[in-house]
């Protein structure tokens, strides 16, 4: 238990941390007007879970799940700060660009996390 827990911790920090870096070169990038940062690492997050899925129940390494899963993709995407971005905008009085958001990340989540399914699965067959 407290190994797991140790995992889930590192993991986390790492996650996290890659999320801020993330979050202000997508800022510097494409500027402040857009969650940029926030959609952008939803959409690679779920693209990555869609391989680590696939690669772990391949190699049997559902002992690495609790640091990589639920750690450091835990940890890297987050629907909090997604619910935030999105009523901001709404708050703003930015209806489209909310919507637009809502959309885009939901869409390009599930496409991504498929994305990552059917690549890892082409490279591990």
């Amino acid at each position: 238990m407290m190994g797991t827990l140790v995992q889930v911790a590192l993991g986390g920090a790492l996650g996290a941390s890659c999320r801020y870096l993330t979050g202000l070169a997508a800022l510097r990038l494409l500027g402040a007007g857009f969650p940029w940062g926030t959609l952008a690492v939803n959409v690679i997050g779920s693209f990555v879970m869609g391989v680590v899925v696939v690669v772990l129940a391949q190699v049997n390494g559902t002992r690495y799940a609790p640091f990589l899963m639920t750690g450091l993709l835990g940890g890297f995407t987050t629907f909090s700060a997604f619910s935030l971005d999105a009523l901001t905008l709404w708050q703003r009085g930015e209806t489209w660009a909310a919507g637009a958001y809502v959309m885009a990340s939901v869409i390009l989540s599930l496409v991504a996390i498929a994305a990552g399914l059917i690549l890892a699965r082409s490279l591990i067959a």
